[in-house]
């Protein structure tokens, strides 16, 4: 069975982390990854919770086909750790793919993954995804190569599906 791993922070856009971790965990085995491992981390909405199996510090790319990182203000958080910035700097390097919606593309940046990287992200970070070196567009999912980037909630369907069909190459 596949391994996917999800990043999650505290600030976590809810859609955006729920809807890809049910959807995968219908064929997948999905591993919540946090800066701490067992910890609960609260959406944006401050309602809904979510408890970390493992933290980045732990997590190796051998151990995993792909990685999700969905948006909300959690990525401020994500792109700050080392440890989760290495975790998919060593998932590119590898290969795996690499999911990324609304201010998901912030670790990718940090990572300085997206030199020559067609890909979009929130509006309001494209300025910081074209900086990065990255061909930005205004598109509802985007794939180059191992990475799949959207934009909003809204393009969540489309997303997971694709990112899905990648997988499955």
């Amino acid at each position: 069975m596949k391994k996917v791993a999800i990043l999650i922070e505290n600030k976590y856009e809810e859609p955006e982390l729920i809807y890809p971790y049910w959807r995968l965990k219908e064929d997948y085995e999905v591993i919540l990854v946090g800066t701490e491992a067992d910890t609960e981390y609260v959406g944006k909405a401050g309602g809904y919770k979510m408890k970390s199996d493992i933290a980045s510090s732990d997590a190796k790319a051998s151990d995993f086909d792909a990685v999700y990182i969905p948006g909300g203000f959690s990525p401020d958080a994500m792109r700050q750790s080392e440890d989760t910035v290495n975790f998919v700097k060593e998932m590119h390097e590898a290969g795996k793919i690499i999911g990324a919606i609304c201010h998901g593309p912030w670790v990718l940046v940090e990572a300085d993954i997206l030199k020559d990287v067609k890909a979009t992200s929130v509006k309001t970070i494209s300025t910081d995804v074209k900086n990065a070196g990255a061909n930005w567009v205004d598109e509802e999912t985007v794939v180059d190569g191992n990475i799949i980037t959207a934009r909003t909630p809204k393009d969540l369907p489309a997303h997971v599906t694709t990112f899905v069909k990648e997988l499955e190459k």
